[in-house]
């Protein structure tokens, strides 16, 4: 199974400007821009939509483990902040923190605790955090060497 998503940035840095299209076309040509990354713009940016997939893998993850230990919860409620430093290498995100609130019938908090740390190291974006990047780049508009 692969899930894609599309991005174009059109101009420098600091004064471009970029769109963000998800496969499903739940973001289609939704913009970003470097203000929205590291200032104030109301525009989304990358380290907001991984902090959103964590948050949303991590509730799927916490809800399965729930109901696999046959405690179904009504809802579980994840937000997750990604913080961004400058570090010697540069921008990093250096951390996301998850904060999960949760109605379970019938659990008992050790048992929450216990399934909320296994979900949070075995969501797949948690191990996707952790996981092997590759690359294929193109230039496009330069001849080809005889």
């Amino acid at each position: 199974m692969k899930r894609q998503a599309n991005a174009e940035w059109k101009g420098g840095l600091q004064d471009g400007k970029g769109t963000i299209t998800t496969q499903s076309k739940v973001l289609s040509g939704t913009p970003y821009t470097f203000r929205s990354r590291f200032g104030d713009g109301a525009e989304t940016n990358p380290e907001e939509l991984v902090a959103a997939a964590h948050a949303g893998c991590y509730s799927m993850a916490l809800s399965a483990a729930l109901a696999g230990a046959g405690h179904a919860p009504e809802y579980v409620r994840t937000e997750a902040v990604a913080t961004m430093e400058k570090l010697d290498a540069g921008w990093t995100v250096t951390q996301i923190e998850l904060k999960v609130r949760a109605k379970v019938p019938g659990t008992d908090a050790p048992t929450f605790t216990k399934l909320a740390n296994d979900a949070k190291a075995n969501c797949i974006i948690s191990r996707l955090l952790k996981t092997q990047i590759t690359l294929e780049a193109t230039l496009e508009g330069v001849p080809t060497p005889a």
